[in-house]
């Protein structure tokens, strides 16, 4: 049977014992990639499990919460049909309470980045 693809090369021909190679090689890659100054890694609470890059800007934040809001809200409602009359009842209140939190960050998106009105002609 013939095989399309060549073998791989084998370790002692993988690797070049050329310096001028390598030197080469590792002034390639410290141009394409520098090091970073920042090479230690930051500090961050050992207790939690989840961290939000601290860089990210407010209105980016909101944004996002937002839209976790309205997909929870949608999750909620669509669940509320799908049970009995009592568990219904809780799965309604949950998605008020998810309903007042979208409207929390709403208003905090609107002082964040006021959206301008716009002029009629």
């Amino acid at each position: 049977m013939y095989k399309i693809t060549p073998n791989p090369p084998y370790a002692s021909n993988a690797a070049s014992s050329d310096p001028k190679l390598q030197a080469a090689a590792h002034r390639a890659i410290h141009h394409h990639l520098p090091p970073s100054d920042d090479a230690a890694p930051a500090q961050h609470p050992s207790n939690n499990l989840f961290l939000v890059n601290p860089t990210i800007d407010p209105e980016t934040l909101l944004a996002n919460a937002a839209e976790n809001l309205a997909a929870a809200n949608e999750m909620a409602a669509t669940l509320a049909f799908d049970l009995d009359d009592s568990q219904r009842a809780i799965a309604l209140g949950i998605q008020q309470l998810i309903e007042l939190s979208s409207l929390l960050v709403g208003r905090a998106q609107e002082q964040v980045a006021p959206v301008t009105a716009s002029v009629k002609a």
